[in-house]
């Protein structure tokens, strides 16, 4: 495996320097993640500007996190799961809703089910959902404009999940206790 360096600030290339200082500042370390797409600048700016941008929308904290952790666990990511659990503990995401997204289960609200089925949808279609799939999000009671907020979700999970496939991003001991492994 070609062996990609986990970047500190003062060894991270000089645009991503002040990135990274920014992620030290907001949560008090920089995450691996971070440390990894370091090396590459853009990569590291695109994913910190999709991720505000993803906060614009008009999502839930939760709803956010259905759509990201459905994709997660569909790409198997072990290092977004750990951190996408701590971050929903932290922001005091209902637990049956957490293991559900991390097993893959029903989520109980069927609102939030829908959501997650359409999350899965357009992972499995690669975009082509069909016109069935959209009108069974919309009689959830989403909106046309969640529709594509689910893309841009699963657009930044692409850039995540698929940057730690790529440089094998060690889980952070701070997301370490909610370790996740996919099943089969």
């Amino acid at each position: 495996m070609t062996k990609f360096t986990a970047h500190t600030i003062a060894s991270a290339p000089v645009e991503a320097k002040p990135l990274l200082e920014g992620a030290k500042k907001a949560v008090g370390f920089v995450p691996n993640l971070y440390a990894n797409m370091a090396e590459a600048p853009a990569m590291l700016e695109a994913y910190l500007t999709l991720s505000q941008i993803f906060g614009k929308t008009n999502l839930s904290e939760t709803e956010r996190q259905i759509i990201l952790m459905t994709n997660n666990r569909l790409n198997g990511c072990t290092y977004c799961m750990a951190a996408h659990t701590t971050i929903m503990q932290g922001a005091g995401i209902d637990d049956g809703v957490i293991a559900a997204l991390r097993s893959g289960s029903p989520l109980s609200d069927a609102r939030l089910e829908a959501l997650r089925q359409f999350s899965i949808v357009v992972y499995e279609t690669r975009g082509n959902p069909s016109e069935g799939d959209i009108q069974s999000l919309l009689d959830a009671g989403y909106s046309r404009q969640t529709v594509l907020e689910v893309v841009i979700g699963t657009g930044l999970k692409t850039l995540s999940n698929y940057t730690n496939h790529i440089v094998g991003t060690e889980v952070d001991a701070a997301f370490a206790p909610n370790a996740w492994s996919p099943v089969g």
